[in-house]
């Protein structure tokens, strides 16, 4: 049976991690489209952030070369970008052995969800075994921090929410029993944040980000591909 595994790799030299570091109230989703030769295209899904300060991080980024956006739903945009770094120029700096870097996609494991964040990536993946597993983990802990934060077994079961930190919950839990997620609404945010005694744009944003892991828990994962050209 394989392994699943949610691991963070600490590295501010891989793609889009300035990106993600200019927008904190956001969450980048990253896929790379290996089908355009040496450089695969970046193809982003930001949820949250202001169009214009998505537009402006994008286009002040060192590793994109241009950028559009290809589709939208509610607060969740997506982008194709082009990379304007080769690997060598991108990650040069943190590992020296490409080589093995690129070994890393024969291996026999699939990179489900990239996760880009101000420090690094979080990715999750399946993994035929351990062996493909410390593949992944010896590579990046010999050049920069890997931390691994959940390992299990393929099929075990994982109650809806996993994912949400304990911070999330506390909101989530908060601002539902005090009737903020209610018709017509019972408390406003100023009540949710004071009874977690935090400002109220932070309890803003830990209810965003909770929503958002919820959402592509649950609901992302059976959405079908955007139609290309939509905003």
């Amino acid at each position: 049976m394989g392994l699943v595994a949610e691991f963070d790799i600490h590295c501010d030299g891989l793609p889009l991690v300035e990106v993600a570091r200019s927008l904190p109230e956001a969450s980048l989703v990253l896929e790379l489209q290996y089908n355009h030769g040496r450089r695969p295209l970046f193809l982003v899904t930001v949820t949250g952030g202001s169009r214009s300060a998505i537009a402006d991080a994008l286009a002040d980024a060192y590793d994109v070369a241009e950028w559009a956006l290809v589709g939208r739903a509610g607060e969740t945009r997506r982008y194709q970008a082009r990379p304007a770094l080769s690997l060598e120029e991108q990650l040069g700096r943190y590992v020296d052995d490409l080589d093995g870097l690129e070994a890393l996609a024969t291996a026999d494991a699939i990179i489900e969800r990239i996760e880009v964040c101000p420090y690094g990536w979080r990715q999750t993946g399946w993994f035929a075994d351990r062996e493909a597993f410390r593949q992944f983990s010896t590579f990046w802990g010999a050049h920069v921090t890997f931390r691994l934060a959940r390992l299990t077994r393929d099929g075990e079961a994982e109650p809806a929410g996993d994912g949400l930190t304990d911070r999330q919950h506390e909101a989530l839990r908060t601002a539902y029993e005090l009737g903020y997620f209610d018709i017509p609404r019972r408390a406003s945010l100023e009540d949710v944040a004071a009874e977690l005694d935090i400002a109220a744009s932070s309890a803003s944003e830990r209810l965003r980000r909770a929503q958002t892991e919820l959402i592509e828990e649950e609901v992302a994962t059976t959405w079908p591909p955007l139609p290309a050209g939509s905003t």
